[in-house]
């Protein structure tokens, strides 16, 4: 058994992904703690200040433990801004591409910082934030310039990006009112890509940074990874305040607080050979697993290996309609069997913010449990009247 695999029992023992009912996720309050305990160590060190990115993970019942060491969430928008405000209770800061007028009336109401993807959108609202009486800070995304990530789906910085104000777009404008400048090009990354899209970030905007309060590095850090080079973060937040008067820093990790934090419980319910075994299980890689298909990426799934590795190889098919909803071929020690429980891990980011209803599939239930405290909580249990809702 290998070291990966032994972690993962221990935080996720089968006393208790065979507790639930199926398809479910199951997040381990002990888990988010540890994370939230290194992404501390990282702030108490450089004075900076992390933000859950609730694009990633928004879940209400955890809220109050990652509250206590997060200074507030990052939204994209009214309605993650006012999760942020009721449930989370600290910092909210509000990013959107661009905000329509009555976006921008709700955003106003809950958000701390409101950030803008360019000059014409802050001219456009920056009267109604002026009006609202509220002590909001105003930021710009700029373009840095640089980005590492492999998969264009993901990267902000292409040619053609949306994403962010470049250089010759404010050239000549008036910043008053303007707090903060914000960029993000990472995804899922080390320190060290940091180090040199911050590079970029200075060599374009750093003549504008002494008259900013702080600036926004942005998510995509994945500090919580087990070979991230916490040191390295560290001294590249502490040496660029330093050059810029202890300017204040923010980062805004999704995935670094969740990190290995949820598990994804799912049931074997057919057994079909077309040329190979295929496993259909009750859930849906197109409806509960969305990143699956559009990283797209293979989940790793305790006790099974690459396709290969061991006598029998089966593709774990879904339930959806959609041809291609499969989850990936996996090789296992012994065939699956119907009634045999499947737990895919790493399954608390990007999976319920994301899922959906489609062809009519059932969404998950959401379980929260912590082995520290013997605690278990089904949070919610989802049905006909959630999908009909949506539609009518």
């Amino acid at each position: 058994m290998s070291q990966q695999t032994k972690k993962i029992l221990a935080d996720f023992p089968q006393e208790i992904t065979d507790k639930v009912d199926t398809p479910c996720y199951l997040i381990s309050e002990d888990v988010i703690r540890r994370n939230c305990e290194m992404l501390n160590y990282v702030q108490l060190r450089t004075g900076a200040k992390i933000l859950l990115a609730m694009k990633a993970f928004a879940l209400p019942k955890v809220f109050p433990l990652i509250s206590q060491y997060l200074h507030g969430v990052c939204a994209s928008g009214p309605i993650e801004a006012q999760m942020g405000r009721e449930e989370f209770g600290r910092e909210v800061h509000t990013y959107s591409p661009a905000f329509s007028q009555w976006q921008m009336e709700r955003t106003i109401s809950f958000s701390d910082h409101i950030v803008f993807n360019s000059i014409g959108q802050w001219h456009t609202h920056r009267g109604a934030i002026a009006k609202s009486g509220r002590n909001i800070e105003v930021g710009l995304r700029v373009n840095p310039g640089h980005a590492e990530v492999e998969v264009d789906l993901y990267n902000p910085c292409l040619p053609g990006s949306r994403f962010g104000v470049n250089p010759n777009d404010l050239e000549g404008v008036d910043l008053t009112g303007i707090s903060g400048l914000h960029f993000h090009a990472m995804c899922e990354q080390n320190s060290d890509v940091l180090t040199r899209v911050l590079a970029s970030f200075e060599k374009r905007y750093g003549h504008l940074i002494p008259q900013m309060k702080w600036i926004n590095f942005g998510g995509g850090h994945h500090i919580t990874r087990e070979d991230y080079d916490v040191e390295l973060l560290c001294e590249t937040i502490i040496d660029f305040r330093k050059r810029y008067n202890n300017i204040q820093v923010y980062l805004e990790p999704g995935e670094a607080v969740v990190l290995n934090a949820g598990v994804f419980v799912t049931k074997v319910l057919d057994k079909i050979h077309n040329g190979m075994d295929i496993a259909v299980v009750d859930s849906s890689a197109e409806t509960h697993l969305p990143d699956v298909l559009a990283m797209p990426y293979r989940p790793v799934l305790v006790g099974a290996a690459e396709a290969g590795k061991y006598e029998f190889d089966c593709k774990i098919g879904c339930i959806s309609c959609l041809a291609g909803d499969f989850i990936g071929t996996y090789s296992f020690r012994k065939k699956p069997q119907i009634g045999d429980r499947l737990v895919f891990t790493d399954m608390a980011l990007y999976s319920f913010v994301k899922n959906t209803n489609f062809n009519g599939v059932e969404l998950p239930d959401l379980a929260v449990f912590s082995l520290e405290k013997g605690s278990f909580e089904v949070v919610r249990r989802f049905g006909y009247e959630d999908y009909k809702s949506r539609l009518s």
